[in-house]
């Protein structure tokens, strides 16, 4: 019997060690590792965008969000949390998705996944489209039941289908549900804005039991009242934290596919993240980064900074 080898507290490449511009280029210049290695948590990449709607691109926000964390430090001066210090922590790459079968997309990528949590590593995704969920769910169900989620977006994508489609980056949430993979009374909805087909357009998010915050609920205030809501409906079970970069109004992150004017602030974003301290989180992602829409690449920053913050809420960080 070859002996078990011990997690490692892997820390990212400072820049006194070597330049914000060099280094590999992996999420926070952390090792690059595979399923193979010890962990606690592991940064993902699924470059798929076959899922949208609208504007493509999202395909590359994986790269592109790896490269702009290379400014973040690894202790949070603002909260205090040490994820590095606490957990063992490294890169793991990319699901290699099918560019041209979203079906075939979808089971790689569950099978992907179901390797990622039979390896006990929790999942910390790059997207992507919002396609991506469903299959990262249903991987995640298989090991913990009907899940909650704290699920920030312009976007309830709960529709039935998109041009006949029963899957796509508009619909995850819909047939997640209808899977039996979420516990309805433990989702909340935060930031859904714009237009709609009907005046019951999340009618349906409601019936499930979601709790459905529009963004004008959250205008000109702290989210943080309503995080301290948001943490005792989904507490008592296993949480996943699903957050659409458009949730953000595009004034701050104008990088995506389908933009809402109205949306929530980054700080606003920064505090449903921090709020989320306490749960049982499982797994989280930020998607829907359009690197083409933003040359400022603004965008990439703020999603790279919210993955680093959903690092310090997993489970088992310790804070000072």
């Amino acid at each position: 019997m070859t002996e078990q080898r011990k997690k490692v507290l892997h820390q990212p490449l400072g820049g006194n060690d070597m330049p914000r511009f060099g280094g590999p280029a992996t999420f926070m210049r952390l090792p690059a590792l595979s399923l193979a290695d010890p962990l606690d948590a592991g940064i993902i990449g699924v470059p798929l965008d076959i899922g949208a709607s609208n504007r493509p691109g999202a395909r590359f926000g994986p790269r592109e969000i790896r490269d702009e964390s290379r400014m973040l430090r690894p202790f949070n001066v603002s909260t205090g949390a040490d994820p590095f210090g606490s957990l063992s922590i490294a890169d793991i790459g990319d699901v290699p998705i099918n560019t041209f079968n979203l079906e075939k997309s979808v089971a790689i990528i569950e099978a992907h996944y179901d390797k990622v949590v039979a390896a006990g590593i929790t999942p910390v995704s790059i997207g992507g489209d919002h396609t991506i969920v469903l299959p990262i769910l249903r991987a995640l169900k298989k090991k913990y039941g009907p899940i909650g989620v704290v699920h920030v977006d312009a976007h309830a994508d709960v529709n039935d289908h998109m041009f006949g489609e029963r899957i796509a980056h508009g619909t995850p949430f819909r047939r997640a549900m209808e899977e039996g993979l979420l516990d309805g009374n433990r989702v909340v909805q935060i930031g859904l804005r714009g237009t709609g087909y009907s005046p019951d357009e999340y009618q349906w998010s409601r019936d499930q039991g979601f709790r459905v915050v529009q963004a004008e609920e959250c205008w000109y205030k702290s989210l943080a009242p309503l995080m301290a809501e948001v943490r005792e409906k989904v507490a008592g079970g296993p949480v996943y934290i699903s957050f659409d970069i458009d949730g953000l109004d595009p004034s701050f992150a104008p990088g995506t596919g389908t933009a809402e004017v109205g949306g929530l602030s980054v700080h606003q974003g920064l505090e449903i993240v921090r709020g989320c301290r306490g749960l049982d989180v499982i797994g989280a992602d930020l998607v829907e980064v359009s690197p083409p829409y933003d040359t400022s690449k603004a965008t990439s920053v703020v999603g790279a900074n919210l993955l680093y913050e959903m690092l310090c809420v997993l489970p088992g960080v310790k804070y000072s």
